[in-house]
C-alpha cells in the first residue's frame, strides 16, 4: 500500500512539473497580465524620469539663484538697519505682556465676584427656605386651633 501512495505522489509531481513548463493557458494568462500592467509600468517609469529631470533643472536654477544672491550680498557692504525694528518689536511685546496681565487680573476678579454671587444666592435661598419652614410651622392648623382654645393671659 505504501508503495502505491509513493508512486502516485511521484507521478503527480512529474505531471505538475510538466504542466508548469508547457502550459499554454499559463503562458496566455502571463502574456495578458504583462499586456495589462506594462503600459502602466512604462508610464510610471517615464514620469519618474521626467521628475528626475525636473529636479535636476530645479537644482540648477537654485544654484544660479544662490550665486546671484551671494553676489548681491557681497555688493552690499552695509547690512540693513534692523535695530529700530527690533526695538519696536520688543516694545510691542512688552505692551502685549502688560495687557495680558491686566486682562488676567480682571478675569480673576470676575471669577471671585461670580463665586461671591453664587455664595450669596445660596445663603439667601437657605435663609428664605428656613423662614418659609419656620412660618409654615407657626401657621400649622394644630397650632392655630390650640392657640384659639387656650385662655389668654
Amino acid at each position: 500500500m505504501e508503495r502505491e501512495d509513493s508512486e502516485s505522489t511521484t507521478s503527480l509531481e512529474e505531471e505538475n512539473t510538466e504542466n508548469f513548463c508547457d502550459n499554454p493557458t499559463r503562458d496566455t494568462l502571463a502574456e495578458g497580465l504583462m499586456g495589462l500592467f506594462k503600459p502602466a509600468i512604462d508610464q510610471l517609469d517615464e514620469r519618474v524620469r521626467a521628475t528626475r529631470v525636473s529636479q535636476l533643472e530645479l537644482k540648477e536654477h537654485l544654484d544660479r539663484l544662490h550665486d546671484t544672491l551671494r553676489k548681491i550680498q557681497e555688493s552690499q557692504k552695509t547690512p540693513p538697519e534692523l535695530d529700530a525694528y527690533v526695538k519696536k518689536l520688543i516694545n510691542v511685546k512688552h505692551k502685549v505682556t502688560v495687557v495680558t496681565n491686566v486682562l488676567q487680573g480682571a478675569q480673576d476678579r470676575l471669577n471671585r465676584l461670580h463665586q461671591q454671587v453664587d455664595r450669596e444666592k445660596l445663603r439667601r435661598k437657605t435663609l428664605l427656605d428656613s423662614e418659609l419652614t419656620t412660618s409654615a410651622a407657626h401657621l400649622a392648623p394644630s397650632d392655630s386651633v390650640t392657640s384659639l382654645n387656650s385662655p389668654t393671659v
